[in-house]
């Protein structure tokens, strides 16, 4: 009897343990999947020169082969986690009977129980498997760890192991964490640093070298302990190693260069909605933009400077804080955000106020000092200083400079005319402050800046650079509350017959008017859509003058046109990607050149077609591009002129100076400039294209043209060259005898209330369609004609 109760017992413990079995294992992951595992990989986006800019990812993981892992970062992880590793099948007996050694003293003590994991069963647990700990888990762990030795090799298993592991810092993987800890690539790690990444699985908030330095460089040298215990170095390199300091950034980066935020953001957006947002930031692609690095940090620079300097120009707007100096009050103080584009910009507080001499103590090293006197007159001019006041200083030349953060705004973006490759955008002050983009997101009215397309669309017809078009007073029906519209020019005065070059150059509004008239806005706005500049413009006359709204992305692509002989080429920023196999899943250029491949034997040389669609004749090109270099040299662009020849460009400047525009151009830049509040209130009285954008596109072009200098514009071929008033025009074939009476005189006078009857006589003998002329108030003597007209919208 007892030996069937036993017998029985004995098939119920079967039974339990087949049906345990049978549900341990009934959802244990398949080992074989992990042969062609790969986890998600951050996307790595470079420049055209190669530099990395930046990272797509969730996890922080660049993915590399065992091949490319050197030897020492190996090494490191198997003296830290698992010496025995090449020896054992999975399971590390001798290392579970250490571990549960240990254990006994970690329980009297409180401290956390070690597990005593093979770097296969962590690899088990960390692909395959939760992270909770129970008894069924580590079974499962045990089981698919025998699993893994028998699927995989051991160079597979740790190639798993250093591209999957968390090692803080935002890191996913060995390559991750040198670049994020050190800025380097792992061949380039030293003994001392690849130990002090293989102390980290562990507990790697434990040893953050910033937060707990001491710690961190403890367990750095105990693994390189254990690397000289296992033969992995020598003593004497074990002395070595111990004695450097541990030295690692102070923040993970995403790359080292930083001055393409708002660039980088934007290829995320179009990278994201052409490969779906998962693929971005886990793919582990490789994309290569446009991007000029050199390019984009004067373009940076240059917006920031000309931003600042519109700001001092408008006066000190007061602290941004105050303290009473109690206790505590340094870290208050640098709490506040600065631009970190301004590294070397500092929180600091007004310590005392003696007329224009002001002592400042800083938040940070508690430095002593006094303002610039001249920073401390113009804060003092508008808002006085006072005690206790928070500001931002920069230090030079042993004293303070008083800072602030422009509340004004801009956009300055580089395209590549003849391919429209995007070189450099800078989408406001700070991507910090503000990640609004106002290059590709700020629609705004070009003003002026729009004319360049009115006079286009009449070249395109039947008007020469030297037909003559009247400047004089003119109204329509259908203005503001039943008004009429009477655009002006700035001076209140009108010059008679004027050329179209001269109109262009001196940014006529009534004259532009008129020709927009005559040519028809319908064939403006059609041509205006065609290059690029808008898809919602309206064929008003107010449009002419830039009533219509674009974008500094938009209307400088637009522009490229006029450098490029007339063809209209879309703005890219990606000109490649790469999944991580190496196979291309984009290519920005999809020409195709079936000689390239052909080995050289004295043929010619293979042809490329242009990109692009040809939206106006290369003439017209040619003869717009001229007339914009004659902005620069001799119109409301002048204070540019110093930049030498080959230069174009047109200022543009809304009613009530609410945006200021500059978009200007070389044979191989153009260059695209904004100004203006992002709610679109004035930027001030005066603050024109010429004042407030002109000066950016100024700034950057001096660093822009030292490596790539300004070069004659192209002649299209069957163009005809005459000379007119001294300047060498650009007519088609048969245009350039037209009339004579298109040749504008060198000097004009202006048209006051006595000429109205001439004027009127004029307008009749062209036999235009009727208008009102109307009497302009007289300019007052002593007010110069600015730079540039304003448009006049209504």
């Amino acid at each position: 009897m007892a030996g069937i109760g036993l017998l029985g017992a004995i098939a119920l413990v079967g039974l339990v343990v087949a049906v345990y079995a049978a549900w341990l294992f009934h959802d244990l992951p398949d080992a074989s999947d992990l042969a062609d595992y790969r986890p998600p990989t951050a996307t790595r986006v470079y420049a055209g020169d190669g530099t990395l800019i930046g990272e797509f990812s969730d996890e922080r993981r660049i993915y590399v082969s065992f091949d490319q892992i050197p030897t020492t970062v190996v090494q490191a992880f198997l003296a830290a986690e698992d010496r025995n590793f090449f020896q054992h099948g999975g399971i590390d007996v001798g290392g579970i009977g250490r571990a549960m050694f240990k254990n006994l003293f970690n329980v009297v003590s409180g401290r956390r129980l070690e597990g005593g994991s093979t770097i296969t069963q962590q690899v088990a647990k960390n692909v395959l498997l939760t992270n909770e700990s129970s008894l069924n888990r580590k079974l499962k762990e045990a089981i698919l760890s025998s699993r893994l030795e028998a699927t995989l090799t051991k160079q597979q298993i740790l190639e798993l192991y250093l591209n999957e592991i968390f090692l803080g810092y935002r890191s996913y993987g060995v390559a991750s964490a040198a670049y994020n800890y050190f800025g380097k690539s792992l061949s380039q790690l030293t003994p001392d640093e690849a130990a002090f990444l293989a102390a980290l699985p562990k507990g790697p908030n434990n040893y953050h070298p910033k937060r707990f330095p001491a710690a961190a460089k403890g367990r750095r040298d105990w693994v390189l302990g254990e690397m000289e215990q296992s033969g992995f170095i020598t003593p004497e390199q074990l002395v070595t190693a111990r004695a450097r300091p541990l030295v690692t950034q102070d923040a993970p980066r995403r790359a080292q260069y930083a001055d393409a935020d708002f660039f980088v953001e934007e290829a995320r957006r179009q990278a994201t909605a052409r490969f779906g947002r998962e693929t971005v930031n886990g793919g582990g692609y490789y994309i290569r933009t446009t991007l000029d690095p050199g390019l984009q940090s004067a373009a940076r620079d240059a917006l920031m400077r000309g931003l600042e300097n519109y700001d001092r120009r408008h006066g000190w707007r007061g602290a941004w804080g105050t303290t009473d100096f109690a206790p505590g009050w340094q870290a208050e103080a640098l709490k506040q955000t600065r631009p970190p584009e301004r590294r070397a910009w500092q929180a600091a507080a007004v310590e005392s106020v003696a007329g224009n001499v002001v002592r400042v103590r800083t938040a940070r090293d508690d430095r002593i000092g006094t303002l610039v006197s001249a920073d401390a007159a113009w804060a003092n001019a508008n808002r006085q200083l006072k005690r206790g006041d928070l500001i931002f200083v920069e230090p030079t030349n042993g004293q303070f400079a008083l800072k602030q953060v422009p509340a004004v705004n801009g956009a300055l973006v580089v395209i590549e005319p003849q391919s429209g490759r995007v070189l450099a955008m800078v989408g406001g002050y700070s991507y910090v402050l503000s990640s609004f983009n106002r290059v590709t997101q700020a629609n705004r009215q070009p003003g002026s800046a729009f004319k360049p397309f009115v006079y286009a669309a009449a070249l395109e017809g039947d008007f020469t650079p030297a037909s003559i078009v009247l400047d004089a007073p003119i109204s329509f029906a259908g203005g503001r509350n039943g008004e009429r519209w009477t655009p002006e020019n700035y001076s209140r005065q009108y010059y008679g017959p004027q050329s179209l070059r001269r109109g262009l150059e001196l940014s006529r509004n009534v004259m532009t008017v008129r020709l927009a008239e005559q040519v028809g806005m319908r064939n403006i706005v059609d041509l205006s859509k065609r290059m690029g500049v808008s898809d919602t413009l309206q064929p008003n006359l107010s449009v002419s003058l830039g009533a219509g709204e674009t974008t500094p992305y938009h209307l400088t692509a637009a522009y490229s046109a006029f450098v490029n002989g007339g063809r209209r080429v879309d703005p890219y920023l990606i000109e490649l990607v790469q999944d991580r196999n190496g196979e291309t899943k984009f290519r920005a250029d999809e020409r195709s050149c079936r000689e390239c491949g052909r080995p050289f034997s004295g043929q010619e040389s293979p042809r490329l077609e242009p990109r692009g669609t040809q939206v106006i004749d290369p003439i017209t090109a040619y003869q717009i591009s001229s007339m914009l270099e004659g902005v620069v040299q001799r119109g409301t662009a002048a204070s540019a002129r110093g930049l030498g020849r080959w230069v174009g460009g047109k200022t543009g400047t809304t009613n009530e100076y609410r945006s200021a525009w500059f978009v200007g151009f070389t044979t191989d830049m153009v260059v695209g400039v904004f100004v203006g509040f992002d709610d679109n209130r004035s930027l001030g009285y005066g603050e024109a294209g010429a004042q407030a954008a002109l000066p950016v596109f100024t700034d950057f072009m001096q660093t822009a043209l030292r490596t790539r200098p300004a070069r004659p514009f192209v002649r299209p071929r069957n163009a005809v060259f005459r000379t007119v008033n001294g300047i060498e025009e650009a007519f088609r074939p048969g245009t350039e005898r037209r009339r004579q009476d298109e040749l504008a005189p060198e000097v004009l006078t202006p048209i006051g209330p006595q000429n109205y009857s001439e004027v009127i006589r004029r307008e009749q003998e062209a036999a235009r369609p009727p208008v009102t002329v109307v009497a302009p108030p007289v300019a007052p003597p002593d007010k110069k004609e600015p730079a540039e007209d304003l448009s006049g919208l209504y």
